[in-house]
């Protein structure tokens, strides 16, 4: 068995188990608030599931997987700057991955779902869901941030 198989399976496995979303997060704390109706109607309803509700993207259906272009991956529900396209990589677990976010960009929870304990990542100034990082990235870091491709917006580089 490669790694590869082996991400792809756990993939499969985390999205098969993603199918009931959780309760969303509360709306505090946080630079960006808006109400739940408003989150509503500012965002589509995949991403109003990820960024509102936890929920996950089935995998290899982002268009944000096959990005390549140098730029800025954002937040689709604050625009905050969150990854820069030169630490993006391919991981094969059909999600856009990262191995470090921008300064400030993201905050961690512990997230005890599904009867496992992960990391859950979420955006510094607004709160939404963004995915979850694991430790099993590239170097220099070691970390793969997982993210949910429609949590996340881009924003090309200008020449």
């Amino acid at each position: 068995m490669t790694r590869r198989f082996l991400l792809r399976c756990a993939a499969a496995g985390a999205a098969l188990l993603a199918v009931a979303p959780r309760a969303g997060r509360a709306a505090t704390g946080f630079a960006v608030t808006h109400t739940d109706a408003e989150w509503r109607t500012l965002l589509s309803p995949a991403a109003y599931d990820v960024l509102r509700h936890e929920g996950t993207e089935r995998p290899f259906t982002s268009p944000l997987l096959d990005e390549h272009r140098a730029g800025v991956f954002t937040c689709a529900g604050c625009a905050l700057d969150l990854f820069s396209s030169d630490t993006k990589f391919e991981s094969g677990t059909g999600w856009p991955s990262f191995w470090q976010p921008l300064d400030g960009a993201v905050g961690t929870t512990e997230d005890r779902t599904f009867g496992m304990v992960r990391t859950e990542v979420h955006c510094s100034r607004c709160g939404g869901h963004l995915g979850h990082v694991f430790d099993d990235g590239p170097k220099p870091t070691g970390l793969r941030y997982c993210m949910n491709g429609v949590a996340l917006g881009f924003r090309p580089a200008t020449a």
